[in-house]
């Protein structure tokens, strides 16, 4: 296999931009990239560092408190009950998964892999790591024979948008009927706001509404950055099909792709401290209910949305244009060709910064 052609980092392109904002007097409003601004809670630093005497290599499988944690984790929040020790396997982050996963997989030329028409770019990237064909397709009667791998992503990024029980059903028996492994992003599932989704859990591909009790070709993904910041700690997992989990294991053990136990440790804490979680979902919920409604009154249409960390919206015009307007009164965002192809007007703000810089931001959006 030659060395694949991959893309030049698309981030690059909002240098500018963002040199732009930052010359406003009271310095710039980054709402472009989802890192979390607030602490990672105290417990979980506190199991970092007396788990730091970590002499020994680290389990590829995971600790079994890790596993024992992540399985609990889907029963008690995701309403996934009895998942076995062998169905899990903790990873250094979910997008090393993401970009991964293809090449885990045995995947090459020929085959496709399906991801969201609006989607977060490391799922083509995957792809072109082993040099597949990518495919932006959000109805599963679109998905080809050919088809080696599903993404699905909800709540998703960059849209916000959660498919429901009934959708997530229909993805899995057309995945079934081509023989591909089907897997849902999940990493937003604790951030619902809207319609069903502020009253009722976002579900999980592996809800027994969805699969029953039959995970086959089913996989789980989810990250702890959002929901207890950990981001810098590189800490998320994935449940699922024991038998790909199986095989995903194997490469990962000939690879040495291990989480580090110190982590693992602060994993454990972080799964198991739900009222952390509350707190941090209510932070995102403030934030959120100021920068919405300046957003449209400013004269954004906000599209889907109704769950996740991010707010898809656009002006009606180039996302360029819409760049440049909000870097003139201080506010930097994300381009929405940066999440495909479809969406030349598009613009994603992330609910990432202080209380202090959601407020700046309001104001500066009253100016426009």
């Amino acid at each position: 296999m030659t060395r694949p052609d991959l893309p030049d980092y698309p981030w690059d392109l909002v240098a500018p931009y963002s040199e732009r904002a930052r010359r406003h007097p009271d310095g710039i409003v980054d709402l472009s990239i989802g890192s979390p601004v607030d602490p990672t809670p105290e417990p979980v630093r506190a199991a970092l560092a007396e788990a730091t005497d970590a002499h020994a290599y680290p389990q590829t499988a995971g600790t079994p408190q890790l596993r024992e944690a992540i399985a609990s984790w889907y029963a008690r929040r995701r309403d996934v009950p009895g998942l076995p020790p062998n169905a899990v396997l903790p990873t250094i982050g979910s997008k090393e998964l993401v970009a991964l996963l293809p090449m885990l997989l045995g995947l090459g030329p020929g085959d496709v892999v399906v991801h969201p028409r609006a989607a977060y770019p490391t799922y083509a990237i995957g792809a072109a790591i082993v040099q597949a064909d990518a495919l932006a397709a959000d109805d599963p009667d679109e998905w080809p024979e050919g088809t080696r791998l599903v993404w699905l992503n909800s709540p998703g990024n960059p849209d916000g948008r959660v498919l429901d029980e009934r959708f997530l059903r229909r993805a899995v028996e057309r995945a079934r009927r081509l023989g591909a492994v089907i897997a849902n992003d999940e990493c937003y599932a604790e951030l619902g706001w809207e319609g069903r989704w502020a009253d009722e859990p976002v579900p999980s591909i592996l809800d027994p509404r969805v699969v029953g009790d039959d995970h086959s070709g089913v996989l789980s993904v989810y990250s702890l950055s959002k929901q207890s910041n950990m981001a810098g700690y590189r800490a998320a997992f994935l449940a699922g099909d024991p038998s790909l989990i199986a095989k995903l294991l194997t490469v990962r053990k000939h690879a040495g792709l291990m989480l580090p136990a110190p982590l693992q440790s602060a994993m454990v804490v972080a799964l198991e401290d739900d009222e952390a979680v509350r707190e941090q979902v209510e932070r995102y919920r403030v934030r959120r209910r100021l920068l919405k409604p300046a957003l449209e009154s400013a004269g954004f249409r906000i599209d889907h949305s109704e769950a996740g960390l991010y707010l898809w919206a656009s002006a009606g015009e180039d996302a360029w244009t819409t760049l440049g307007r909000l870097a003139d009164v201080g506010v930097l965002a994300g381009p929405g060709v940066f999440y495909g192809e479809h969406f030349p007007q598009h613009v994603r703000f992330s609910l990432t910064a202080t209380d202090e810089r959601i407020r700046s931001a309001v104001a500066r959006l009253a100016t426009l």
